[in-house]
């Protein structure tokens, strides 16, 4: 049904924050979509990753939403007497910012003052990468005149992505290629956050919206847009997500009322099913809760007693809740507690609780109320995901609400590998300043005017009380607000925050993870799951207890970017960080699956499979286990020969020579 301009109350951009991600495919059609439902998979759109190993850029789409007076949501879009103009401005102020030393919104003593980066340079203004804004209204639109091409970093352009429309006239967000640089060029990174003379092309600012129905224009509550690092993981959540944040921030101002029931499916499972499909990208994690383990919340078992809510069941119910450490700024790191994932003050202080990450206040109290029996035990199985088409409009703009922050880690913040902690300032939010605005202005940012730069000059030093102060840095979003607080370039971030196996290496285990899930730590490479998955076994059959050697493999997620030091390492992240492989999840075989392994693995994906017959220990490996009998023994090649077929792009391997480590 159409809509009519009196139908509408107010139109608004959906999602409120969007989320985009760098890649390096070349492609015009290399690209992803953006998870519309939350807890949703990226739409892959036929893979994440080109058939050469090279990694797509995930698009962000914009849609928009008339709120009827009569009740409920209509979607707009062109055509029939509708037309859309979309207004977006992007920016990266990294540079010119201040450096990272600890979330300023921490508690005494650990909230640190900063000083500017790259405090040397006059003018301040040649380090800020600010385009002008792009303009574009239509369908099927692409082409230079929407590329965010011309805003420079020391007098050198550097590309921060594009818009494009669909045949809906919905707006496409791409972000740009991954390159991050120095100038003069040939610099080598020195540290994990602050690389003066250093500059990436992640970006972010707002993105606005006016839709004209039959000659009446409206001005849409106005979207943002993020672009951040690529997803290494898709499909894996954090514990802890930026919705689950940034909702503690709303219901602490009472925007949101905290729940005051328990239901198991909703409250509690999930808690434990995040934590369980971690196994996939820390060892650690998979030894504590993944197969086998009595938390392994993808068995069916475990399961049944996680959700007993019996008298009987409440001891170990109550071992269980103990096993994780309250929420709270203060206080001792409980070592012997869980999540064993980093927190905000890791490296800062070995015995502060912030040291590791808590689960929020809210998911404390599911869990207080499950130890308890006071919830609903309504088990009736995973959920099945609904299609974004298969929602109501009404549904959709709920989906689409809280989308974009649930597909980003809501922690730890030192500084973050996406967003970073500003986002739980209330101050940050419309509704601060807005309240009259209720509904439509949940989830949406205090945006500076259109037009206006980003405020970047506090002094040479920034201190924490100026920064949450009145008119301070936290107060307002613009092009550039939010990427500006991560570190430069990302790519030294993720390459130095890793799992405690780096940090101390004597460990038992791995964990805790750091950025795991989306910047892996051990994985399941394809390798290994070949040799899983070759012939079926079962217990008693000779290949089994073999088989389930690969299956526990994990290998080192960095190892062809490792180098002989950790200035080694962290440069060769920014040159090959698009060799690295891409978890995605696979079906498990029927016979594995009666085993006790879950219906689906994340398995490293484009590292290996784009680079066969370089390494023959699997072949040799194959060799042997063919000789149990139950699996035909692979055709040996002559020396001479090469793999068969046209070659692909190899990733880089590195070889070290006795005596270089």
């Amino acid at each position: 049904m159409a809509v009519q301009a009196s139908d509408v109350e107010w139109v608004g951009v959906y999602p409120p924050i969007g989320i985009a991600r760098v890649g390096n495919a070349p492609g015009v059609d290399d690209y992803t979509l953006a998870p519309e439902t939350i807890g949703g998979l990226p739409d892959a759109r036929g893979g994440y990753q080109t058939a050469n190993g090279a990694i797509k850029r995930q698009a962000a789409r914009f849609r928009l939403y008339a709120k009827l007076r009569s009740g409920g949501f209509a979607e707009l879009t062109a055509g029939e007497g509708v037309s859309i103009e979309w207004r977006v401005e992007v920016a990266n102020l990294k540079a010119g910012w201040y450096q990272f030393k600890q979330a300023m919104d921490l508690p005494p003593p650990f909230a640190k003052s900063a000083q500017w980066r790259n405090a040397d340079h006059r003018p301040r203004a040649d380090l800020d990468i600010r385009p002008v804004r792009r303009v574009i209204g239509g369908t099927n639109l692409s082409g230079p005149a929407y590329r965010f091409d011309d805003g420079q970093f020391l007098g050198s352009f550097v590309p921060l992505g594009e818009l494009r429309t669909d045949e809906a006239g919905r707006l496409l967000f791409l972000g740009g290629s991954g390159v991050s640089a120095s100038f003069p060029p040939g610099m080598r990174p020195t540290t994990f956050a602050n690389n003066d003379r250093w500059h990436d092309d992640l970006a972010d600012g707002p993105v606005r919206a006016r839709v004209t129905i039959g000659g009446t224009t409206f001005e849409a509550e106005p979207g943002y847009v993020v672009v951040t690092p690529p997803n290494y993981a898709p499909g894996l959540s954090g514990l802890v997500t930026m919705d689950d944040t940034v909702r503690e921030t709303f219901m602490a101002q009472g925007w949101l009322p905290r729940p005051t029931e328990t239901n198991f499916s909703a409250d509690v499972w999930p808690i434990f099913e995040r934590l369980t499909r971690l196994q996939w990208i820390n060892h650690g994690l998979f030894v504590a809760h993944g197969i086998g383990s009595p938390l392994n919340a993808a068995s069916p078992e475990v399961v049944t007693r996680l959700a007993d809510a019996s008298a009987e069941n409440r001891p170990w119910r109550e071992r269980v809740f103990a096993l994780f450490r309250a929420p709270g700024p203060l206080g001792p790191a409980p070592l012997l507690q869980l999540p064993y994932i980093y927190g905000d003050l890791y490296g800062e202080s070995g015995e502060a609780v912030l040291t590791l990450l808590s689960v929020t206040m809210t998911m404390h109290e599911h869990l207080r109320r499950w130890k308890e029996g006071d919830f609903a035990s309504d088990w009736a199985g995973p959920p099945i995901p609904v299609d974004f088409a298969g929602h109501t409009p009404e549904g959709q703009v709920a989906q689409l609400t809280r989308a974009g922050l649930s597909e980003c880690l809501g922690g730890p913040f030192h500084p973050g590998i996406e967003i970073s902690w500003p986002l739980r300032r209330p101050e940050l939010w419309a509704l601060h300043h807005r309240p009259e605005i209720a509904e439509r202005g949940l989830y949406r940012l205090n945006l500076i005017a259109e037009g206006e730069a980003v405020r970047q000059d506090f002094g040479a030093t920034l201190t924490p009380e100026v920064c949450l102060g009145p008119d301070g840095a936290t107060g307002a979003a613009g092009p550039g607000a939010l990427t500006r607080w991560l570190g430069v370039p990302w790519q030294t971030d993720e390459a130095s925050c890793n799992s405690s196996a780096d940090y101390e290496p004597s460990t038992f285990l791995s964990m805790p993870s750091f950025w795991g899930a989306r910047v892996p730590e051990q994985v399941l490479s394809s390798e290994s799951w070949t040799r899983v998955t070759e012939v079926p076994a079962t217990p008693g059959n000779a290949a089994f207890l073999q088989r389930l050697k690969h299956a526990f493999h994990r290998e080192d997620w960095l190892r062809d970017v490792r180098g002989r030091t950790y200035f080694e390492r962290i440069d060769n992240m920014v040159r090959l960080w698009a060799t690295l492989g891409v978890l995605e999840p696979r079906p498990t075989p029927d016979w594995l699956v009666q085993t006790g392994f879950p219906t689906e693995v994340h398995l490293e994906t484009g590292r290996d499979d784009a680079n066969p017959g370089t390494d023959q220990k699997p072949k040799l490996v194959a060799i042997i286990e063919a000789l149990a009998g139950d699996v035909t023994p692979p055709t040996i090649a002559a020396p001479s020969e090469g793999p068969a077929g046209p070659q692909v792009h190899v990733p880089p391997r590195h070889r070290f020579r006795q005596g270089e480590i």
